[in-house]
């Protein structure tokens, strides 16, 4: 892609995006607070991706760290 045709391919996004949302019928406040609610949601999904993803990471990794760090105890020897 060149470097040129770039803020174009940008607005021509932006456009397919005001098309498929019709916002292009919106007020400008009405945009506002589209727009507006659409980045905090966006916001709220990024982060709690992110917070999840690490404590499904960590988890895992601990899981896997125990498995290969440590031996499990014989069930007979723990009897004993």
């Amino acid at each position: 892609m060149d470097v040129k045709s770039t803020p174009s391919y940008l607005y021509w996004l932006f456009c397919q995006f005001e098309l498929i949302t019709c916002s292009y019928l919106m007020e400008p406040w009405e945009k506002v607070l589209f727009y507006s609610f659409n980045l905090a949601m966006l916001g709220l999904l990024l982060y709690t991706a992110y917070v999840c993803l690490v404590f499904h990471a960590s988890s895992a990794f601990q899981l896997l760290c125990s498995f290969l760090g440590t031996p499990r105890e014989n069930a007979l020897s723990v009897v004993k």
